[in-house]
C-alpha cells in the first residue's frame, strides 16, 4: 500500500512511495513520489477530547450496563471485580495498547496495519471488518428497540405498568396475567414473537420502521466520517454519565437501595476456582475494551504521530471500568428497590390471607403480633421473624417472603434493560420522565458504539480500496442501506432469536481469533523488542519492558486459554437459547434446530476464515512468483541505519519470517532531528540486519 506523507507536531514529514523512502530531519519536508502525487489529506481529530470522546464512546456501550452488573451478581460480587481488575492490568490494557500503538504508527486501518507487518496477515484486518460488519446488523436493531421504548415513555401512566383488558371477555389478557405487564409488554406489544426460532412469521412494521430510523441516524452521523460522528460524540459519549448519576442520586434515595449494594459487593472468594468464572470474567475484560474489532485501531490512526497513547490506553481503560462500576450502582440500587416492592407485596398479601382466616373464628397460639388489619403497614424484618418462628406450622398459603431471593434472581441483557428496570422506573414518581431518561441514556450508548463499529468497517476499506477513498459518503450511505436490508431478519416475529445467536455466536469465537494473531503478529513475526524501538521513537520515551513479556507470553497464552474453554464448552454444551411461551407465559431454554446449528457454525466461519485464506493466497503468490497488484509489495529500496558518536550495534531480528527477510521493511515514523548513514545493500542469500525503527 502506498502511504501518504506524515506530518507530526514538530514540522517533520515522512514521505513514502512504491520506489523509495527518505528519513529527514525535523526542519526537512518531503512529498510522496506516489503516482497521485498529492499530499496527505487523512482526517484528523479536532481535539484530543474528541479523540478521547470517541474511544470511550465506543468501548463503553450497553454491555457495560446489562453485562457487567449481571456477572457480578452471579459471580460473587466484589470477588468478581477483583479478578476482572487483575485479568484487566495483565490482559486487556497491553492489548488494548498494542491496538492503539499500532494504529496511531501506522496510520492506517486495520487491514493496512496488519498487511504492513506481513502481507500474508492481511486476513486479519478482512476478519475485523467482517466481524463489525455482523456486530452492526444486530446491534442496530437494540437502538430501534430503544427508540420505541423511547416513544413509548411520553405517556401517563406508562403502557407497561398495567395489564390489558380483553375487549371481548372483559378480563385481563391471559398472556399478561401468566407473566407480568413488563414482560408482556416487551415480548407481544414491543416484538410480537414467536414461539419459536422455527417459527419466522411476518415483519414487525413498527420495528422495521424504528430500523429504518437507526440506520439513518447512523448513516447521517457518519456521512462526513469522524467530522461529523466527532460532533456528535460530545453528547452521545457525555449524555449517559449525566444520566446514571441522576439515576444514582434518585435511586440511593429508594427504600431497598442499600441492600441492593450490600448483595452487589459482597465478596464470595470461593468463585475463583471455577473455570466458568475465569472465562467469563476474560471475555468480559476482551470486550469491553472493544479489541480486536479495528475501531480502535481505526480512531487511533487519526493521531498526530506523537499523541500519548500509551497514557490513553491506561486512561481510557479507567474509565471503561469505572463506568462499569457506576452501572452496577445503578442497576443494583433499582433491583434492591424493586426487589423490596416485591418482597412487601408478599408480605401484605400473606397478613391479608392471615386476616382471612382469623375473621372465621380460628385463633391458633401462632397467630403473629402485629397488626393484620392493615398489611401494608407490616415491616418486613417482623413478618420474617415471626415466619421464622411458626412457619413450619403454616400451610402452603403463607409463604415465607426473602428480598434475598428476589435479589439472587440474575437478570441480564434485555431481561434487564426492558423488563426488570422499566418495572422499577414504573414505580418511580413522575415515571414518564425517567423511562425517557433511560432509553435517551440507552440510545446514546448504542449510538457512540454504532459509529465505532461502522468506523472499523469503513476506515480499512477506504485506505485499502483507493475508489472506495474517493467516494467515501457513497460508501457509507450504501453500507447503511445494506445493512438495514439484511437487519431486516431481525425485525420478523422470530428477530429476536436472531439477535440472540449473532450476539453470541458471531463475534465471540473470531474475536478471539483475531486477537491472536493481532498478539503473534507483534509479539513475534515483527518483534515484540522491535515494536516497542518503534513506540519509543514516537512517544520518544520507552515503555516499561514487562510489556515484552506480556505480549510474547501471558496475553498470548490467557487468549489462547480463553478460545479453548470457549470452543470446548460449545462442544460439551449443545447451543441454546432462550424462548418465549404465550400459552404458558413464560421463558423455556431450547436447542437450537439443526440449520440453526448451520447457520451460526457459518457465523463463525466466514468471520475467521479471512485469516486462513490471506495467508495462503499470499503464500502461493510468493511461492509460485504470480504477478501482484500494483502497490501491494513494495520493491527492495536503500536501507538506512541510525549512527551516533558510537560505533553503531545493529538489531538482529532472526524471529523474523522468511518473507519479511526478504522484502525491506518500510519505516513509519517520522524520527526528528537525528543523523542517518545509507548503507549498503546486501546480496541475496546474505544475513540481513535491521534496523528495528
Amino acid at each position: 500500500m502506498e502511504k501518504p506523507p506524515l506530518t507530526n507536531e514538530e514540522g517533520s514529514v515522512l514521505a513514502e512511495s512504491r520506489s523509495d523512502m527518505a528519513l529527514v530531519s525535523a526542519d526537512d519536508e518531503v512529498r510522496s513520489a506516489g503516482a497521485d502525487g498529492q499530499e496527505d489529506d487523512r482526517p484528523a481529530w479536532d481535539s484530543k477530547l474528541q479523540y478521547v470522546l470517541a474511544q470511550v464512546g465506543f468501548s463503553v456501550g450497553l454491555g457495560n450496563v446489562w453485562r457487567f452488573p449481571y456477572l457480578c451478581h452471579q459471580n460473587g460480587g466484589g470477588a468478581f471485580m477483583l479478578l476482572y481488575v487483575m485479568l484487566l492490568l495483565i490482559i486487556g490494557v497491553p492489548l488494548f495498547f498494542m491496538e492503539l500503538a499500532a494504529g496511531q504508527s501506522i496510520r492506517q486501518g486495520s487491514i493496512g496495519v496488519w498487511k504492513h507487518i506481513s502481507p500474508r496477515l492481511a486476513g486479519i484486518g478482512y476478519s475485523s471488518c467482517m466481524v463489525c460488519f455482523f456486530v452492526a446488523l444486530y446491534y442496530n436493531v437494540i437502538i430501534a428497540w430503544s427508540l420505541f421504548y423511547l416513544g413509548n415513555s411520553f405517556q401517563y401512566p406508562l403502557p407497561w405498568e398495567q395489564c390489558p383488558v380483553d375487549m371481548i371477555s372483559n378480563q385481563t389478557v391471559k398472556e399478561c396475567a401468566a407473566s407480568s405487564p413488563t414482560s408482556y409488554f416487551w415480548f407481544r406489544k414491543a416484538l410480537d414473537i414467536s414461539d419459536s426460532i422455527d417459527q419466522s412469521g411476518e415483519f414487525n412494521p413498527i420495528m422495521t420502521g424504528c430500523l429504518l430510523a437507526a440506520w439513518a441516524i447512523v448513516c447521517l452521523a457518519m456521512i462526513k466520517g469522524i467530522k461529523s460522528s466527532a460532533k456528535v460524540m460530545y453528547f452521545s459519549s457525555v449524555f449517559p454519565y449525566a444520566v446514571l448519576i441522576c439515576f444514582l442520586i434518585r435511586g440511593l434515595m429508594l427504600d431497598g437501595a442499600i441492600d441492593g449494594i450490600k448483595y452487589m459487593f459482597y465478596p464470595k472468594l470461593e468463585i475463583w476456582g471455577e473455570v466458568q468464572v475465569w472465562r467469563q470474567a476474560a471475555t468480559q475484560v476482551f470486550f469491553a475494551l472493544g479489541l480486536g474489532y479495528g475501531s480502535v485501531i481505526a480512531y487511533s490512526s487519526y493521531n498526530p504521530i506523537h499523541n500519548n497513547c500509551h497514557r490513553d490506553a491506561i486512561m481510557v481503560s479507567a474509565i471503561n471500568f469505572m463506568t462499569s462500576v457506576l452501572a452496577s450502582l445503578v442497576v443494583f440500587v433499582v433491583l434492591g428497590f424493586r426487589a423490596k416492592n416485591i418482597a412487601l407485596d408478599c408480605v401484605a398479601t400473606n397478613v391479608a390471607r392471615m386476616a382471612e382466616m382469623a375473621t372465621t373464628g380460628s385463633s391458633q397460639h401462632w397467630w403473629p403480633w402485629f397488626n393484620m388489619s392493615d398489611p401494608k403497614s407490616v415491616f418486613l424484618h417482623d413478618y420474617r421473624e415471626w415466619y421464622s418462628h411458626y412457619g413450619s406450622l403454616l400451610g402452603s398459603n403463607i409463604t415465607d417472603c426473602e428480598l434475598e431471593r428476589e435479589m439472587s434472581k440474575g437478570v441480564e441483557g434485555t431481561g434487564l434493560a426492558f423488563i426488570a428496570f422499566t418495572e422499577a422506573m414504573a414505580l418511580f414518581p413522575a415515571s414518564p420522565f425517567w423511562s425517557a431518561l433511560f432509553f435517551l441514556m440507552l440510545l446514546n450508548l448504542g449510538l457512540s458504539t454504532m459509529f465505532g463499529t461502522m468506523q472499523g468497517i469503513l476506515t480499512p476499506l477506504m485506505d485499502n480500496f483507493r475508489v472506495l477513498g474517493r467516494h467515501k459518503t457513497m460508501l457509507t450511505v450504501c453500507s447503511c442501506i445494506l445493512g438495514f436490508f439484511v437487519g431486516l431478519l431481525f425485525t420478523q416475529r422470530s428477530g429476536n432469536y436472531f439477535v440472540t445467536m449473532f450476539d453470541d455466536y458471531s463475534a465471540t469465537l473470531p474475536l478471539i481469533v483475531v486477537v491472536i494473531f493481532e498478539t503473534v503478529s507483534v509479539a513475534w513475526v515483527y518483534g515484540a523488542d522491535r515494536f516497542l524501538d518503534d513506540v519509543e521513537v514516537m512517544l520518544h520515551w520507552r515503555p516499561p519492558v514487562v510489556y515484552r513479556y506480556l505480549w510474547k507470553y501471558v496475553c498470548l497464552l490467557g487468549m489462547v486459554g480463553l478460545l479453548a474453554a470457549s470452543l470446548l464448552r460449545m462442544v460439551f454444551k449443545r447451543p441454546t437459547y432462550t424462548a418465549w411461551n404465550h400459552t404458558t407465559g413464560s421463558e423455556a431454554s431450547l436447542e437450537y434446530p439443526g440449520w440453526a446449528l448451520i447457520m451460526l457454525s457459518m457465523l463463525i466461519i466466514i468471520a475467521s476464515l479471512p485469516v486462513p485464506i490471506g495467508y495462503l493466497l499470499s503464500f502461493l503468490r510468493g511461492g509460485l512468483s504470480l504477478p501482484v497488484e500494483e502497490g501491494e509489495v513494495e520493491p527492495p529500496r536503500e536501507r538506512y541505519y541510525k549512527c551516533n558518536s558510537d560505533e553503531p550495534e545493529p538489531n538482529n531480528h532472526d524471529s523474523l519470517v522468511d518473507e519479511d527477510r526478504n522484502r525491506p521493511r518500510s519505516t513509519f515514523l517520522p524520527l526528528g532531528a537525528e543523523h542517518y548513514r545509507l548503507l549498503p545493500q546486501q546480496e541475496d542469500g546474505e544475513e540481513e540486519d535491521d534496523t528495528g525503527v
